[in-house]
């Protein structure tokens, strides 16, 4: 069976260059910005970003996701003004029903033209073709699906992205934390989207989905995370799990709802590993990020 390789290091001041492996979209839900939310900007560098040629690093809000992004983020950066804060992390899609964000807030981004310094830069975009401005998208057709739900949908079906779904990784800030029925929500979008990374991410842990179709080693990193963590079977009862690098292993455990699930655990060495016939919730703790 083919191992998964996961690891948190995109929450690093300076991540490894492997971590370029992966293609991040941030997703800014409606709720509570996380401290750490302008690390998973990569920077925020919109200049970078074009020179890149649009590697992927996306940012979409999801709704009212827009709102906490226009209010929230320049009180992160309390030495800039707000409008400088809101130019450099601005979306690049709002999508959703549309009945949480405010009309400024959309229009605000909507007419945004970014500031860029350099004239070769803003030829490059107009060559490209590039619109600066954040695109709108109102999705209250579908009442069915969460605003979340919505959004990975979209990025699977990025041009660029759908070739490359094992290797596009999308951190969802806000995911955790208020209404119990949306982190619900939040965990069954994990589950229907199984075949892609998914992160669910709050100022105090993350949660991500390990699929039995795979094994999986989880790389830890001591300075901003752990050490409690959990493995949760979330798609039915688990007749055999087996780990390494935590306090307490499974072996060959069976684990349900009802019985055994392995909650306040601890990591215990820098690498673990997670085998299992059912998937599994995986969340650790993270330490003050910012």
């Amino acid at each position: 069976m083919e191992s998964l390789t996961h690891s948190s290091s995109f929450l690093l001041p300076n991540p490894p260059v492997d971590t370029a492996a992966l293609t991040y979209v941030l997703v800014v839900l409606n709720r509570d910005l996380p401290r750490f939310t302008p690390l998973l900007w990569k920077n925020g560098d919109f200049e970078l970003k074009l020179l890149s040629v649009l590697i992927s690093q996306i940012c979409i809000c999801a709704d009212g996701g827009a709102n906490r992004l226009y209010d929230e983020m320049p009180l992160l950066f309390p030495d800039e003004t707000a409008l400088a804060v809101r130019q450099r992390y601005k979306p690049d899609l709002i999508k959703g029903d549309m009945d949480s964000v405010r009309e400024e807030v959309s229009q605000f981004y909507r007419a945004l033209i970014m500031h860029l310094d350099s004239s070769f830069v803003s030829l490059l975009a107009e060559v490209l073709e590039i619109h600066l401005g954040t695109r709108i998208v109102d999705a209250s057709d579908d009442q069915d699906t969460t605003d979340l739900h919505k959004c990975i949908a979209y990025i699977r079906d990025l041009p660029n992205l759908e070739n490359e779904n094992a290797s596009t990784c999308v951190l969802v800030a806000g995911a955790l934390g208020g209404r119990f029925d949306h982190e619900v929500g939040n965990i069954n979008v994990l589950c229907h989207f199984s075949s892609t990374r998914i992160v669910l991410l709050s100022d105090d842990c993350l949660i991500q989905l390990l699929p039995s179709s795979h094994h999986h080693k989880i790389h830890i990193h001591p300075t901003i995370e752990g050490p409690h963590c959990g493995l949760v079977p979330i798609s039915g009862p688990s007749k055999s799990s087996t780990t390494t690098g935590l306090q307490w292993n499974l072996s060959d455990t069976e684990m349900r709802f009802g019985g055994l699930i392995s909650t306040s655990n601890l990591v215990k060495d820098e690498i673990v590993t997670v085998r299992s016939d059912s998937d599994l919730l995986w969340t650790i703790s993270l330490k003050k990020i910012r």
